[in-house]
């Protein structure tokens, strides 16, 4: 895979990681910032590595599942390894610009 392939697939894994939303805060999970790093190795299989707003997260096991699922039903993508951290904690400047404007934080 070369690297325009590469950041083709990148943007569709964000695009479809636009459409999945927190349970708690109307925004989604890519624009609320929860989403650290995304890498795609050369078996095609997509590495996540994502929080949550809160580790107690009662929605935590659909999100994941939601995540994985539909990131491994992108083309050119083979599975999706989904790594959960805490580790930098999320806060709310994680948000990106379109995320504090629907929130009316700016």
């Amino acid at each position: 895979m070369d690297h325009s392939e590469r950041l083709d697939i990148e943007a569709r894994i964000a695009g479809v990681l636009k459409t999945i939303y927190d349970p708690e805060i109307p925004v989604n999970i890519y624009d609320l910032g929860l989403i650290y790093n995304i890498e795609i190795d050369d078996d095609q299989v997509a590495h996540i590595t994502m929080t949550l707003t809160a580790p107690n997260c009662p929605m935590v096991e659909q999100l994941v599942e939601e995540v994985k699922y539909k990131v491994a039903g992108i083309k050119g993508i083979r599975d999706c390894d989904l790594k959960l951290t805490f580790n930098p904690p999320w806060d709310k400047s994680m948000l990106s610009d379109e995320a504090k404007l629907e929130l009316g934080l700016m």
